[in-house]
């Protein structure tokens, strides 16, 4: 959506000094495209960076640094005509931009955790694997202005994954002459709207107009600041004060009172607030126990009494706002997979061995500090000790401990939420393939490997097929419960009315500036 409003105060007016000052929420795990995984981390690269493609107010993915393409008639063969671009430090941006880009990621020695998405390539995973080599992926710079992908089959979502921040360029010359160039302002090459020029970190990440963007002439804004304020009180006071224009994760006990305030706006965001449960230890080896603590938590009293914020509560993994074959929602058609059953939970807990919760062990709940993640962990901490007689800890960290611990599975149980990598119910469904680079649960089963590889490649021209391998693959996975769904997220916004042009959209990042302006 894009926002749009009248009068009120906020951003730095005049043509020289079109700044916008946004609450981002955490200090970014990395600013390597290649690497990244967080949303901040999207945010801010997104801003710096530029794919093939670029999502604009419609939600499609339009010409970015391709300024058009073909595809073959068989859907496999993606043909590139890029525009004369630059990187930010004056470098011509080439085809083989892409190429490096994408290589790297694919690399096993990066240990990019998204490499995955990159694996519709003919060749891409077997060199991601170490089973195959760089060159026989089949992405190639046919000359400066022309780059060539051949896919193993058909992906309806390829194209908007061109604008994914792990299929963006690099400029090969900066990575390799600067180890850190991806922490250091001086070196953070990119080839979007904004370029950095500091990071204090912790605090602000600050960016100016890249004037060797392409696109130049139509960035409006001269300065764009990325808060890093994990604390939504502090932001909060922050935007009050108008130190910042603009802040996500407003906090649950404001919003109320917040009703009918002209900066206050709940958007729409196909995304899902879970829990994840390390499968590798006990008793969550068990999915008996998983299933139990799933049925014995009350999602409507959580988003009615916690979130606040018109979230709906979540009985499957994949949110409306996904089409499905026959045109009408994905989760309209797949409907719900699970009701809450305390009953039912005590049930399946009394036969993993722990009736009435006897003999549970000692078990916490990390999530990354952030008051309404807090806030919705004691919820559920006293609804289990309430209905199934168990003790669980709660253990906060700060965002980048907390993606580290998570990818290692050093939790036992862990607040997650997942926000669309492009608008399909795939950007879902493949993050729990085994050892996929986001599973980050241990859990591993043959039969949801095999839908999801038939949705890729045997059924993947067919999207009726395709639909219903994703369908029967999420319900394999709500009977397992390597996952717990909480609910489908809103994304409540605190934004000066005066702030224009800026896109806030469903999935991917939090915010898009690149048409963003003060008026």
């Amino acid at each position: 959506m894009m926002v749009a409003g009248c009068g009120g105060q906020g951003g730095t007016q005049g043509a020289s000094n079109q700044i916008i000052r946004f609450n981002v929420g955490a200090e970014p795990q990395t600013l390597d495209p290649a690497k990244a995984t967080g949303i901040p981390d999207a945010t801010i690269i997104n801003a710096m960076f530029e794919g093939l493609t670029r999502y604009g107010a419609d939600n499609k993915p339009g010409p970015g640094i391709a300024e058009s393409w073909t595809i073959s008639p068989d859907g496999k063969t993606y043909t590139f005509k890029l525009r004369d671009a630059k990187w930010s430090n004056g470098d011509p941006l080439t085809a083989r931009d892409f190429v490096d880009g994408w290589l790297r990621a694919l690399n096993p020695n990066t240990q990019s955790e998204y490499a995955y998405q990159l694996w519709y390539i003919k060749g891409a995973e077997e060199y991601n694997k170490g089973t195959g080599s760089a060159k026989d992926v089949a992405v190639r710079a046919v000359d400066d202005h022309t780059l060539q992908v051949v896919l193993k089959a058909p992906a309806p979502q390829f194209l908007g994954l061109t604008s994914f921040e792990t299929l963006m360029p690099i400029d090969s010359k900066v990575v390799k002459e600067h180890p850190d160039w991806a922490a250091s302002p001086a070196n953070y090459i990119g080839d979007g709207p904004y370029k950095m020029v500091s990071w204090d970190h912790n605090q602000v990440i600050k960016c100016v107009k890249n004037p060797n963007y392409w696109d130049a002439a139509n960035v409006k804004l001269a300065k764009l600041d990325f808060y890093l304020v994990d604390n939504n009180t502090t932001g909060y006071n922050m935007f009050k004060t108008g130190q910042i224009d603009f802040q996500y994760n407003v906090p649950v006990q404001e919003i109320p009172g917040l009703k009918n305030n002209p900066d206050f706006k709940i958007m729409p965001q196909a995304a899902t607030y879970f829990y994840r449960f390390n499968v590798t230890k006990k008793p969550f080896n068990d999915p008996r126990v998983r299933r139990a603590l799933a049925l014995a938590i009350d999602r409507q009293a959580i988003v009615r009494d916690v979130a606040r914020g018109g979230q709906l509560p979540a009985y499957a993994l994949i949110p409306p706002g996904f089409k499905d074959a026959d045109g009408k929602d994905f989760r309209q058609n797949g409907g719900n997979y699970f009701q809450e059953d305390v009953a039912g939970a005590k049930k399946l807990l009394a036969g993993a061995g722990y009736p009435d919760g006897r003999g549970f062990p000692d078990v916490s709940i990390m999530y990354n500090t952030n008051d309404q993640h807090k806030a919705i962990a004691e919820a559920i901490q006293a609804m289990w000790k309430k209905n199934l007689n168990i003790n669980v800890q709660l253990h906060n960290e700060e965002w980048q401990t907390y993606l580290n611990d998570m990818q290692k599975l050093n939790y036992d149980i862990a607040r997650a939420g997942w926000v669309p990598d492009y608008l399909d119910p795939m950007t879902f469904a493949d993050m729990f393939v085994t050892n996929g680079g986001n599973n980050e649960t241990g859990w591993s089963n043959k039969g949801y490997d095999t839908l999801i590889t038939k949705a890729k490649t045997t059924d993947a021209g067919n999207p009726k097929a395709r639909m219903a391998d994703m369908h029967n693959a999420e319900k394999l996975l709500m009977d397992r419960m390597p996952i717990m769904p909480i609910y489908f997220y809103t994304q409540p916004v605190l934004i000066k009315p005066n702030l224009k042009g800026v896109i806030i959209p469903p999935f991917n990042v939090e915010a898009e500036f690149k048409w963003a302006y003060v008026q």
